[in-house]
């Protein structure tokens, strides 16, 4: 929506929300329920073991290179891992 009088444009309140509805078909998938609501807590885990091999190998100068070289490694894997899931970090 375009208001003439000042030029600017305004969204609906609701336009960039969104309603999901997760059904199951039978009373034991409780624990199904649990790990699609827990997808979030696991994509933001994932992210902090990066960024804490990250910031290990930038910024801790008595790190050992072998230790350094494993961490880029592990890095490396699970974007890989991610990744063939369909996957990102960001």
């Amino acid at each position: 929506m375009i208001n003439q009088a000042n030029n600017t444009t305004t969204k609906p309140l609701n336009q960039n929300r969104m309603k999901v509805i997760i059904e199951f078909s039978d009373e034991d998938a409780v624990s199904d329920a649990q790990v699609a609501l827990d997808g979030s807590k696991w994509k933001f885990a994932m992210w902090e073991l990066d960024q804490h091999f990250r910031n290990e190998v930038k910024y801790n100068e008595k790190l050992p290179s072998e230790v350094a070289e494993a961490y880029e490694r592990l890095r490396d894997e699970l974007r890989e891992i991610l990744s063939a899931n369909n996957l990102q970090m960001e």
